[in-house]
């Protein structure tokens, strides 16, 4: 088989892939002021410019964003005539969530079992590094043939919208011929796939009250309308028997034409305990890409540790509904908030508040982008061929560049198989996954320059 130069560029580079990756798991960069200090955010930021400029990439800046956030642009030009590829990422990142369940620290990239561990290592700063190396390795090879954008995202994992409010505003900014965003992943490691739906989603917190304040359960218990018994059983509306999405007025009977994941692979995939059912009908693709799914990712109420044995006179919930393309993600706020407020019992008061929200996302797959990448997926990952398949996550951003730029493609990519557990504790990146999808992004960027001279 005959060497190819850029395969070897990239691993030769690896090295240095890890280390930086390395400094940029290091930024304890959660975009919410609550959790975290802003400065994680910021130290990130610069340190994504100065790799931008180290590179050569001109109009390099730190974007204050709308929602307070702040992204990073800059723009390597490339040969006369030659089209545009916008190449995006983020480098917020989830909360670590439960500390002592990790391993190894969230924000100390190390490697264990061939993989490298870090919060951020998959979703999305690996994304970032994976961006790099393939400049990296078009520049040892005879130059980067097309005009480069680049975009990472400061609150993507937020949902605030920051960069989307930029976009409409400075529209000009992100165009590009192409866009191709490093934020998704292969269906299995080492099965190269570009991502062809993404669910929109929103996010709401409903707040149910009953009392003025607290009372003695052995007092008042029994009569006392209890406001955190009242929130579960709003929850609880939420799910039908079998665990699938009940929203009143919402669809849910969608299938999944594409790609299907085999329920073995699933419950191994999602590690379910042995003895647990999953949840919901249909194949399991029908649940994760076509249809709506809701969780509540918290609850504001008394710890056990602590607890007193009181009636409590209000509680609170953080709830996520992914919703899928085909149904609006505006109008599905409207129908979740009527849902929790008919479905409130004992007339407790009950406020929602919406805290994010975004589009569903459908690519044409049939697009000369898709052919360019599968083309190059060939080259990247000998014997396979490249795979189109759906994905349950949200990307606000992907219809806001879709909307502003209607001739644009937009391939989605990215380091987030299955075993690297983002948003999870212990989340972790391939090695051998960043350096592949490095030499494809390379050879598509090479590939898409050859079509458009065509």
């Amino acid at each position: 088989m005959t060497a190819d130069p850029i395969a070897e560029t990239v691993a030769s580079l690896l090295p240095r892939a890890k280390a930086e990756l390395t400094e940029l798991v290091a930024f304890p960069s959660v975009a919410d002021p609550a959790q975290f200090p802003r400065s994680g955010c910021e130290a990130a930021a610069d340190w994504c410019a100065d790799a931008l400029r180290s590179e050569g990439f001109q109009d390099v800046a730190v974007l204050d964003t709308p929602d307070g956030t702040q992204s990073v642009y800059g723009y390597l030009p490339g040969p006369a005539g030659a089209p545009t590829v916008l190449l995006y990422a983020h480098y917020d990142v989830q909360p670590p969530l439960d500390l002592d369940a990790w391993v190894t620290p969230p924000f100390e990239l190390t490697e264990r079992d061939g993989r490298w561990f870090g919060r951020g290592a998959a979703d999305c700063k690996g994304g970032f590094i994976m961006h790099l190396l393939a400049l990296r390795a078009l520049k040892a090879n005879g130059g980067v043939p097309v005009n480069i954008k680049v975009i990472v995202e400061g609150s993507e994992e937020q949902g605030t919208g920051g960069l989307e409010q930029y976009a409409e505003a400075h529209p000009e900014l992100l165009s590009a011929d192409t866009i191709v965003i490093g934020d998704a992943g292969n269906f299995r490691l080492g099965l190269p796939t570009v991502t062809a739906t993404l669910r929109g989603m929103t996010l709401v917190r409903v707040q149910v009250d009953t009392l003025e304040g607290n009372l003695h359960s052995g007092q008042f218990g029994g009569a006392a309308p209890d406001a955190l018994a009242a929130l579960i059983r709003v929850l609880d509306s939420l799910r039908a028997e079998d665990g699938s999405t009940t929203v009143d007025g919402l669809a849910g009977e969608a299938t999944w034409e594409g790609l299907q994941y085999p329920e073995a692979d699933f419950r191994r995939d999602a590690k379910v305990l042995d003895g647990v059912g999953l949840i919901g009908s249909g194949s399991v693709a029908d649940r994760i890409w076509a249809r709506p799914a809701v969780t509540v990712l918290g609850i504001d109420c008394p710890p056990v540790v602590g607890a007193t044995p009181s009636v409590q006179a209000g509680a609170r919930a953080l709830i996520s509904l992914r919703v899928p393309p085909g149904q609006d993600a505006a109008q599905a706020t409207k129908l979740l908030a009527a849902h929790l407020e008919a479905h409130t019992p004992w007339g407790a008061r009950v406020a929602v508040e919406q805290t994010g929200q975004g589009q569903a996302f459908q690519a044409d797959v049939s697009s000369p982008a898709y052919a360019a990448m599968a083309d190059a997926m060939r080259l990247a990952y000998p014997g396979e061929e490249m795979q189109t398949a759906g994905m349950g996550g949200s990307i606000p951003l992907c219809n806001t560049l879709a909307a502003l730029y209607p001739e644009s493609e937009i391939l989605l990519i990215g380091l987030s198989e299955p075993e690297a557990q983002i948003h999870a504790v212990n989340e972790s990146v391939s090695p051998e996954e960043l350096e592949r999808l490095s030499v494809a992004e390379a050879h598509f960027l090479v590939n898409y320059a050859a079509s458009k001279q065509g």
